[in-house]
Order: structure tokens, then C-alpha cells, then sequence
């Protein structure tokens, strides 16, 4: 008897386990299964950074010219201006401060550049014909000017301001101090006079470009820069001589202003990634 009841409740209590068991299995099938966090690594924009880039320039010299007499009256006056275009390249260097969406920098650069451009006038006998107005000149043979001026090189310090569009791209804006050397050359009357003179100006640069992470330490960019120089002027005597006596005096001023479109790549000191989860 005795042994008949223990077999009645071992056998609920067995009964009683698989029944918690199997309630607990489907407990669990009715869960949601959660995947475990997932690192996304995103670009961390903070940090120096040192690169070089190269481009095309279509600048604009925006010249009055004019010549007097040794007593100081001009004798006419010539309003002008030539392209002045050409291959740019160079180097840059620069710092970023990253904060969430918004990047903030400091940026300067140099450029070697091949932009030149001439301009060529005659006066006749007498009277400047249009475009180079209408001012009477000495008598004489008609006196041809020749002025070529290139811009040797030039620089830029700048500060720059960008949003991501996401976090592997930089839309920005820029803008600041520019700098660059001037080299002006005339030759008077069918090359018997010429002068050369370099003139380092400073003048002021915005732009805006667009920038993005390519893989590891490395941006890629494209860039465009107005930039103005300002004017760059000069004078230089010859000894033809002029109406109302003495010698020709040449007189230049020029404005320079650029145009700059170029693409680089940088390379960012320290880690270019850093993990969120």
C-alpha cells in the first residue's frame, strides 16, 4: 500500500515537470529574438592633417595704363584688361575640430601657378583709337606697348566651417587672407625700352568645397577659391622723347583676381575611426 502511493506522487511529479517545462519552452518561442549591439564605425574629422592638390585658374589683370611727359601731363591713357590663366599646384596643411555634426577649421596652403597673360596697344599719330580712348599723343611714329604679367605663385590662409552630409562627407565653406607675387613686364616702342618688376601682394580669398573619407588616413577634395590681389602698379621712364618735351614716362595699375578650381587628398595624423555603438 505504502509503496503504491509513493509511485502516485512520483509520477504527478513527474507529470508536474514536464508540464513547467514545456510551458517554459513555449515561453521562450514567443519571445522576440535580439540581435547584440551592432559597432558602427563612423569618421572621426579631428586631428591635423597634411596633403597636396592640383587645379586650373582662370584669372583677370584689369589694367589702366598711361604715359606722360617729363612734365607730367599724360599724353593718353589706355583701360584694358587679359586673362590671365593657367596650371596650379601645391600643398596644404591644416587642422580640424570636429563637433557632432559640424566641422571647424584652419587651413593654409601654396601654390606654384603657370597663369600669365599679355596685352598688346598702339597708338597712332595723334589720337588713341578706341577701345584704348581718344587722347592726343606726341606727333611722332606711333609708340606700341606690350605688357605681359604672370602671377609666379601664390597662398592662402583660411579658416573653414563645414556640416556632414554623412559621416564619411564634409560639405564646407572657407574663406580668408590670400596672398601671391605679381611679375610685370613692358616692352616700349618695337622692344628698344622694357622694364620687369615682382610685386608681392595681399588681398583676401571664399570658397566653398566639398570633402569625404576614401579609405584609412586619406580625404579626397574638390575645391574652388575666388581670390582678389588687389592692385599692383609701377612706373618706369623711357627716353623717347615726348610732346611737351623730356622723355616718356610708362605708368601701370593692375587689378589681380583668380579664379581657382583644384582637387586634392589629405592625410589625417592619428586614428581615422573611432567605434559607436
Amino acid at each position: 500500500m505504502r509503496v503504491s502511493i509513493f509511485k502516485t506522487i512520483a509520477a504527478s511529479a513527474l507529470a508536474a515537470m514536464v508540464v513547467a517545462s514545456a510551458a517554459s519552452a513555449a515561453d521562450l518561442a514567443a519571445r522576440p529574438y535580439t540581435k547584440a549591439p551592432v559597432m558602427a564605425p563612423i569618421y572621426d574629422w579631428t586631428g591635423f592633417y597634411i596633403g597636396g592638390n592640383v587645379g586650373y585658374s582662370w584669372g583677370r589683370s584689369s589694367d589702366t595704363s598711361t604715359l606722360t611727359n617729363g612734365a607730367g601731363a599724360v599724353l593718353f591713357t589706355t583701360g584694358a584688361g587679359a586673362n590671365m590663366d593657367g596650371v596650379i599646384g601645391g600643398g596644404q596643411i591644416g587642422y580640424n575640430w570636429q563637433v557632432q555634426n559640424w566641422v571647424w577649421g584652419l587651413e593654409a596652403d601654396i601654390q606654384g601657378s603657370d597663369q600669365k597673360g599679355r596685352r598688346d596697344y598702339l597708338c597712332p599719330t595723334g589720337v588713341c583709337t578706341p577701345p584704348f580712348g581718344v587722347i592726343a599723343v606726341f606727333p611722332g611714329p606711333a609708340v606700341p606697348v606690350a605688357l605681359d604679367q604672370k602671377l609666379e605663385w601664390f597662398g592662402t590662409v583660411r579658416g573653414r566651417v563645414g556640416v556632414l552630409a554623412t559621416p564619411q562627407v564634409l560639405f564646407y565653406a572657407t574663406g580668408g587672407l590670400a596672398y601671391g607675387e605679381v611679375n610685370t613686364s613692358a616692352v616700349i616702342g618695337a622692344g628698344a625700352f622694357g622694364f620687369n618688376a615682382h610685386d608681392t601682394r595681399v588681398g583676401y580669398t571664399v570658397g566653398a568645397g566639398v570633402e569625404g573619407a576614401i579609405g584609412g588616413n586619406w580625404t579626397a577634395k574638390l575645391e574652388y577659391l575666388y581670390m582678389d590681389l588687389g592692385r599692383t602698379s609701377g612706373t618706369f621712364l623711357t627716353t623717347i622723347p615726348a610732346l611737351g618735351g623730356g622723355v616718356l614716362s610708362y605708368n601701370y595699375s593692375s587689378r589681380i583676381t583668380d579664379n581657382i578650381v583644384r582637387v586634392g587628398v589629405n592625410y589625417k595624423f592619428g586614428g581615422p575611426v573611432i567605434a559607436k555603438y
